[in-house]
């Protein structure tokens, strides 16, 4: 068993297929039992990137909704919700001052890393940061996550 905090470009992975998409679908077998944590704004990021990808035409509407469909109910069953708290908040800021990171990558390092303090104190594993984005890994790393790159894994 590991827990495992997913930020929106490695969760993405789970319901539209791209690099690193099977390993992130094998993350998520039941006999494992890993834990999967989210940020609340993981629910918009990703509403928001598969309706884009059938704006765009790279998936069918009708595939658009049916994964939207499955991603709801998930969101609900499958996930363990950080909300955005004002303590999250001000430690996003933070980083994205010392790392100049994006707004929302900033979140999501700052829920991960709130995570990972909450685990260390009760003495569970290291979060395992997962992020398709290397320099959000290399941030989390600094802040002491163990963290995972979908897009190694072809």
């Amino acid at each position: 068993m590991a827990i495992y905090y997913l930020d929106s470009s490695a969760l993405v992975k789970r319901y539209v297929s791209e690099t690193g998409s099977t390993w992130v679908c094998s993350l998520f077998d039941p006999s494992l039992g890993h834990q999967f944590f989210i940020a609340a704004i993981a629910g918009v990021e990703i509403i928001s990137a598969i309706t884009r990808r059938a704006k765009g035409g790279s998936i069918s509407i009708s595939d658009s909704i049916a994964i939207c469909n499955q991603f709801k109910q998930d969101f609900q069953t499958e996930y363990q919700v950080i909300e955005i708290s004002e303590k999250i908040i001000k430690t996003a800021i933070s980083m994205a001052e010392l790392y100049a990171l994006r707004g929302y990558d900033a979140v999501q390092l700052a829920s991960g890393r709130e995570l990972n303090i909450l685990c260390l104190t009760n003495s569970l594993p290291v979060v395992n940061f997962v992020s398709a984005d290397n320099d959000l890994n290399k941030c989390a790393l600094s802040e002491g996550l163990a963290i995972e790159n979908p897009n190694n894994y072809p």
